[in-house]
């Protein structure tokens, strides 16, 4: 899978309240806008699970 640039990663969570659940974390980069199909695709691979902070989906999208 494609690498996501992490300073990009949290320019589309800008604004998110963590914990965050995955879905939570799609709604928030579709909102900030911008999400190309590249990001979108990770975010969609990334666990389903509550993510307690912005370096917690860095280190997920890492392992996608």
């Amino acid at each position: 899978m494609a690498k996501v640039n992490p300073i990009q990663l949290q320019k589309h969570l800008k604004g998110m309240t963590y914990p965050a659940s995955k879905e939570e974390i799609l709604n928030r980069a579709e909102q900030n806008g911008g999400l190309d199909d590249t990001m979108r695709e990770v975010l969609n691979a990334l666990p389903d699970k509550k993510y307690d902070k912005p370096t917690d989906v860095t280190s997920a999208v890492k392992n996608v």
